[in-house]
């Protein structure tokens, strides 16, 4: 196993929840109020007993206040992204969960660890290498901790998946198939390159990629990329509509990716041993994570996970409130996301789209 993937693998401890270690609630402060903050995080803090939601950052006043209602967040805690900075001078921040577009992650981190406080920012990680490497800079100059949201990784069937890989119960893996996209509508913010950095790579591709290195737990050598503009409507002008993508890792396994905004393609990876294969579909939910493995000599494994939106989003909560209580560094780091950026700026150049 690699040493940067072995990096990125979830304590157990952490990853099947527990009680605060403090003895308070890790406060956390919302960066944006979009579907996946108001839909998903924020009802999550709800079913934590380790976190709650203490202040707000909107461009929008009316929702800010709806919202703030719902969580007891004093009006003196709702901030616009002209004054966030004010965060600094509000103690009853520890955290702050950046869910912007891509394009505004790398500010309003950096802006974050600046004043005082702990990042808990959406993948992914921002648009560029550079900027995943000054968001590093800043949050270890401030002595802040950075972890990108890579729910999938604190998830129970998820890591089951990892562990059937890595024990050998499949064998020597041979190839991983994956793929992840969806429909997109006209008008939405991920069609804007400047501010999503990219087409379905980045969005929902990423999803694939990560979960190769995860499961596989090493790190892609060689890589090389397609991409194409199927419908001529006007969506895909900045950025692509269809990215594939093959990878060989150093122990020889193969994988092969396809992500698209033009199309629905359930989420799913399969993974071809020696001895036997893993699918798990849907893989990349709120909920529902699907695991079925068949093995040579033992019982066919059917894991289906039990847990219901927004349950993922409070164990990563949790997850993050109890490295920042501990003092340790989480395993979907920052430089966990770099690592994705690096190689998604690598299939861009490798299929022509990126200089």
């Amino acid at each position: 196993m690699a040493a940067s993937a072995a990096s990125s693998l979830v304590p157990a401890s952490f990853a099947q929840g527990g009680s605060n270690l403090s003895g308070r609630r890790v406060r956390y402060c919302i960066v944006g109020l979009g579907r996946i903050s108001m839909d998903h995080f924020m009802p999550a803090t709800k079913m934590s007993s380790m976190v709650e939601v203490t202040a707000i950052v909107s461009g929008h006043p009316e929702k800010a206040k709806r919202q703030a209602a719902m969580y007891n967040v004093p009006d003196s805690s709702i901030y616009t992204y002209e004054n966030f900075d004010r965060i600094r001078d509000n103690t009853n921040i520890d955290a702050v969960y950046i869910a912007l577009p891509n394009g505004m992650h790398a500010e309003y981190t950096i802006r974050a660890a600046q004043a005082g406080k702990h990042v808990l920012c959406e993948k992914p990680m921002a648009n560029t290498v550079e900027q995943c490497e000054a968001m590093i800079a800043a949050c270890d100059k401030a002595n802040r901790k950075l972890m990108i949201a890579y729910r999938c990784q604190l998830e129970p069937t998820t890591l089951h998946a990892r562990k059937l890989v890595q024990s050998g119960a499949l064998g020597k893996i041979q190839a991983i198939e994956s793929a992840n996209g969806f429909n997109i509508a006209q008008g939405e913010w991920r069609l804007n390159r400047k501010l999503a950095g990219g087409g379905p790579l980045m969005d929902v591709g990423i999803y694939s990629l990560n979960a190769c290195r995860f499961i596989a737990g090493e790190e892609p050598g060689v890589l090389s990329a397609y991409s194409s503009v199927i419908d001529h409507d006007g969506r895909f002008d900045e950025v692509e509509e269809n990215v594939s993508w093959t990878m060989k890792f150093p122990s020889g396994i193969l994988a092969s990716c396809n992500t698209t905004y033009g199309a629905s393609m359930d989420g799913f990876y399969r993974i071809h041993g020696s001895k036997g294969t893993l699918h798990v579909e849907p893989a990349f939910g709120y909920q529902g994570i699907h695991l079925t493995a068949h093995l040579r000599g033992a019982e066919a494994v059917d894991d289906l996970e039990q847990e219901k939106d927004p349950a993922q989003f409070t164990r990563q909560a949790d997850y993050f409130a109890k490295c920042i209580v501990g003092d340790t560094k989480p395993g979907p780091s920052g430089e966990e996301g770099l690592r994705d950026i690096k190689l998604m700026m690598q299939i861009y150049r490798s299929a022509g789209l990126h200089s």
